[in-house]
C-alpha cells in the first residue's frame, strides 16, 4: 500500500522493483511469495461474517494481482520474470510447476509465485516456506514492517529486546511469532533457515545477501 489507504502504491513497487534488481545483479536466484493484504484479506472477511473459504479464495486472487503489478515492476527495469500459480488462470500466468519453476531460476529469470498454497486456511506465510522447499531455496527471507524479531511487539512496546540469531527451538518456547505455525514447523522440520527482516529500509536486501548481520536469523 505504501502511504496510501488501500490498493498498490506505485512509488512502493518501484522501490522494492529497485531492491530486488541489486541481488539479481550479483547472479542471486529469486523466487517471491507476495501477499495480499494491501486488497483483500480472508481472515478479516471470514470475522465480519463471510464465508471463510470463499474469502480466502478472494485472498488469493489478491495475490495475483500484486504478482502481476510486482512483475511489471520488474520487468520495467529490465528483469526477466514469470508469474506461476497455483490456482489455474493461463491467460495471466503459468500454473505452478516445480520443474518448470526451477528452469526458470536457472536461466537467471525472477520467479513470482501467486495464490499461495491453491488451499483455502493457508496463509502466503505457508506458501512461501512450502515453495521454498520444493525449490530447493538456500534460506527464505520475510520482509516485514519491523527490523527483525522481538521478544514482544517493538510497535506496542518502546522496550523490546531484539535478537540477532535465535533457534526454532526458541522462538518456540518463548512463544514468539515469526511465522504462522504451520509455516513455521515446516520451516523447522526441513531446517530452512528464515531471515526476518525491514523490507522498506533502502539496501536491506542487498546487505543480508552480503552477509551481513542484518534482522533476525531463525536456524536450528
Amino acid at each position: 500500500m505504501g502511504d496510501l489507504q488501500y490498493g498498490i502504491d506505485p512509488k512502493r513497487l518501484a522501490e522494492y522493483a529497485d531492491e530486488i534488481k541489486q541481488i539479481h545483479n550479483k547472479g542471486v536466484e529469486i523466487a517471491i511469495v507476495i501477499g495480499g493484504g494491501n486488497i483483500f484479506r480472508g481472515v478479516a472477511g471470514a470475522s465480519a461474517g463471510m464465508d471463510r473459504v470463499q474469502g480466502d479464495y478472494m485472498g488469493m486472487l489478491a495475490t495475483v494481482i500484486n504478482g502481476m503489478a510486482l512483475q511489471g515492476a520488474l520487468e520495467e527495469k529490465g528483469m526477466k520474470t514469470r508469474l506461476q500459480t497455483a490456482l489455474k488462470m493461463e491467460s495471466i500466468a503459468e500454473p505452478y510447476i516445480k520443474r518448470r519453476a526451477d528452469r526458470h531460476l536457472e536461466k537467471g529469470r525472477i520467479v513470482i509465485f501467486g495464490a499461495g498454497t491453491g488451499n483455502p486456511y493457508f496463509t502466503t506465510d505457508t506458501a512461501a516456506v512450502l515453495r521454498g522447499i520444493e525449490i530447493n531455496a538456500d534460506v527464505i527471507l520475510k520482509g516485514t514492517r519491523v527490523d527483525g524479531v522481538y521478544d514482544c511487539d517493538p510497535e506496542k512496546n518502546a522496550s523490546a529486546i531484539k535478537f540477532d540469531f535465535i533457534s526454532f527451538e526458541d522462538v518456540l518456547k518463548k512463544g514468539l511469532n515469526v511465522m504462522d505455525t504451520t509455516a513455521f514447523t515446516l520451516s523447522q522440520e526441513n531446517k530452512l533457515p528464515i531471515v526476518v527482516f525491514d523490507m522498506n529500509k533502502v539496501g536491506n536486501l542487498l546487505k543480508i545477501c552480503e552477509g551481513d548481520n542484518i534482522g533476525t536469523v531463525v536456524n536450528i
